[in-house]
């Protein structure tokens, strides 16, 4: 094989070795907060969140739109190819727009052909509307700006849900990893003692009946242990759902069980809380605050509503159309004999209205809003109910959770003695093989039932804090 050969092959090789680096895709680790922050931008709850307050912002520029002065422009031509006629009584004693017509007596009504106006016309105008005063119009711009702090708070609801949802996720990635690590132990731990059994019986120490008893223990821990990695990969697939993760694309989680504080003081979340720090109350209260509105906006209603309006335009008349646009025919403006022009005209005025009796409507109208209001204010102390049952709940799951936790800690620390101190014995030749099978397996149930309590532990938290209203700090 010639040495350009071997070169042509160890370059393609580079280039195909490159090709399929560039093309790998790379994985992204985060951390919670980096997590939170992904699927706060990237859920389509959040996302539509933030879209209802961009909605309730234009809302409000809309509403102070409506006090700003409202232009409007037009501009016609229009042909009459037949022009009405006009009716009167014939008349000779005095004026009359009649000429003399034949066989017409005094009194006649006759329809004579509008001389008046020519057939064509042309309109050019601008109207200019000014609100001057409207009692709707305030408490609309009132309303405008609840409805805004509505949608901000509606977002911060949908907030503190994806930071609950993405933080449990979290949290099970966090355990199963440990959980992972934790069988790799155990199993390496089976396998050195499963290797030190066997050379006990090759020299006659130890029965095949013992090492049969580790082999079965050993091979059902690695099965357990595969199964368990399937389900951690579900795990996995939860948390990017929660993220709004691309399914296909890899993620690894920055972060361990021992940066987790779960060790809190139940009574420090009581000093000092409100129902005012809980998000749902929060927008309860502003949707009371727009109910009180509405009530006013029908009192308003009877107040007079005052605006400025002024017209100016251009008009003109022509035989036809197309004399509209030239500047040839003779037309007298009382003046002088020109040509042919647009003239101005001009008006300004001030209109004031107001409903004088409406049938009863607007007294019925503010008594079901009265009513609805009632209704509103009840819900204060449904919501309050709930509150405590929830709050109160969160707090004796918490310290449950913390107590169980603790008791399995200690739990796991004394299986994991009794699993070394039989392991010992029995590799002195002062133990049998079941004591230390029965220690194993008390060991790893001991660890499954901490993990468990630290998972519930970390849940636990995260409940919670959202019971009074602490997972999201800015809505405080």
């Amino acid at each position: 094989m010639s040495q350009f050969y071997k070169l042509s092959i160890f370059l393609a090789a580079l280039l195909v070795a490159g090709v399929g680096h560039a093309q790998q895709e790379p994985t992204t680790s985060f951390t919670l907060e980096q997590c939170i922050d992904y699927a706060l931008k990237n859920s389509i709850n959040a996302q539509n969140a933030i879209i209802d307050q961009q909605i309730a912002a234009a809302k409000v520029k809309e509403t102070v739109g409506l006090g700003l002065p409202q232009i409007s422009g037009s501009a016609s031509v229009q042909h009459n190819e037949q022009l009405r006629r006009f009716f009167g009584r014939y008349t000779t004693t005095g004026f009359s727009f009649f000429p003399v017509t034949p066989g017409a007596n005094e009194g006649d009504v006759l329809a004579q052909q509008n001389f008046f106006q020519l057939k064509s016309s042309g309109d050019v105008g601008l109207n200019v509307d000014q609100l001057i005063f409207s009692g709707s119009y305030f408490v609309g711009l009132q309303a405008s700006k609840a409805y805004k702090d509505l949608s901000i708070k509606n977002a911060n609801q949908t907030k503190e849900q994806v930071v609950q949802q993405v933080t449990k996720a979290y949290y099970n990635v966090l355990i199963n990893d440990e959980r992972e690590a934790l069988f790799a132990n155990n199993i390496a731990r089976l396998d050195s003692l499963l290797r030190s059994t066997k050379a006990l019986n090759k020299n006659g120490f130890a029965e095949d009946i013992d090492v049969d008893r580790i082999q079965v223990t050993y091979n059902n821990i690695s099965a357990e242990r595969q199964k368990f990695i399937n389900l951690k990969k579900l795990g996995v697939e939860l948390l990017k759902f929660q993220m709004s993760y691309p399914i296909d694309q890899p993620l690894e989680l920055v972060g361990k069980i021992e940066d987790v504080q779960v060790n809190s003081d139940v009574n420090s979340y009581q000093q000092n809380w409100d129902y005012k720090t809980r998000i749902d109350y929060q927008i309860l209260e502003t949707n009371q605050k727009l109910q009180k509105l509405n009530i006013k906006n029908q009192y308003a209603g009877a107040l007079p509503r005052i605006s400025a309006s002024a017209n100016l335009g251009y008009f003109t008349q022509s035989t036809d159309i197309g004399g509209l646009f030239k500047t040839n025919a003779n037309i007298s403006d009382n003046e002088n004999i020109g040509p042919d022009k647009w003239y101005g005209y001009s008006s300004f005025g001030l209109t004031m209205s107001m409903n004088i009796f409406t049938g009863f409507q607007r007294q019925y109208k503010i008594q079901q809003e009265k009513l609805t209001l009632r209704k509103v204010e009840n819900g204060f102390n449904t919501l309050k109910q709930s509150i405590n049952l929830e709050t109160k709940q969160a707090s004796i799951n918490f310290e449950n959770a913390i107590t169980s936790l603790k008791s399995q800690k200690e739990n796991m620390d004394l299986a994991s003695k009794v699993a070394r101190v039989t392991k010992v014995k029995y590799e002195q030749g002062v133990g049998s093989n079941i004591e230390v099978i029965d220690a194993e397996n008390s060991l790893r149930q001991a660890q499954t039932n901490y993990y468990s309590a630290l998972f519930d532990a970390m849940v636990a938290k995260v409940d919670i804090d959202k019971a009074y209203g602490k997972l999201v700090p800015s809505q405080k």
